[in-house]
């Protein structure tokens, strides 16, 4: 496997996050981009169904254990760090679920052209290439198949001060996106589509526990649907959910 020192990093970073065994302060945000998550699920159990399909940084498999019930004809999971490809193959065999991990680079995978019918991932773009890394998921794709994809916003000035103030919790070439990556799927790739998430419901989550059952997430997340449809408070969403077909 033919690694970048940028990969090598990438590397080493998750290898040591996935070795700890206290979790990050930050993960007490991510309720606020819960129907985020929520989307995502949705639309891949819509259409994975007898397809073939690859969790693309598929970390420790938590994601891609819920999308194997929804009957893929083949799934396949990809990381760069052996420690989260190792957790995973251990939590698939507890579930006794058919899913085929390997250790590899996703700016340079193993795959033959056109081999999958969805490539999907969840906060992985922001720390590769993300030039080359979309070369290689349209490579891989069939044609007419489907990339979905969750990733941060580097637009909200606020995150990124907390960011900055937080160095080690975060890789230290990630790179939250900005418009020109969406420049870049829109010229490559046919019905492009961005969703955005978590202005309201970041800004006041003390305010609730489980967003499932609070009436103050609802309420929040139906603003944060309003005001999205305005240019200006895109810019301060925190995470987006796109997808957008191999021509």
């Amino acid at each position: 496997m033919s690694l970048t020192e940028k990969n090598i990093r990438e590397k080493k970073f998750h290898n040591e996050l996935q070795s700890r065994t206290k979790e990050r302060f930050e993960n007490i945000f991510y309720k606020a981009i819960h129907n985020l998550n929520e989307d995502f699920f949705k639309y891949l159990e819509k259409n994975v169904k007898n397809s073939e399909v690859l969790d693309y940084g598929c970390g420790v498999g938590s994601s891609i254990e819920k999308i194997v019930k929804y009957n893929p004809k083949k799934i396949f999971g990809i990381d760069i760090s052996e420690v989260s490809i190792n957790k995973a193959k251990e939590r698939a065999k507890r579930i006794s679920a058919n899913i085929s991990y390997q250790v590899d680079n996703c700016e340079k995978t193993k795959f033959h052209d056109n081999t999958f019918d969805i490539v999907y991932g969840t906060g992985i773009l922001h720390h590769l290439q993300f030039n080359k890394c979309l070369d290689e998921i349209f490579r891989i794709l069939k044609s007419n198949g489907t990339l979905v994809f969750i990733e941060p916003l580097g637009t909200n000035p606020i995150i990124n001060l907390y960011r900055k103030l937080t160095p080690k919790s975060r890789s230290i070439d990630e790179h939250p996106l900005v418009n020109k990556d969406f420049e870049y799927i829109k010229d490559k790739f046919s019905e492009f589509k961005v969703s955005y998430y978590g202005f309201l419901t970041l800004v006041f989550f003390p305010f609730y526990k489980n967003p499932n059952s609070s009436k103050v997430y609802k309420m929040l997340s139906k603003l944060d649907d309003f005001l999205f449809k305005f240019k200006l408070f895109k810019l301060f969403a925190w995470s987006v959910l796109i997808t957008a077909k191999k021509n």
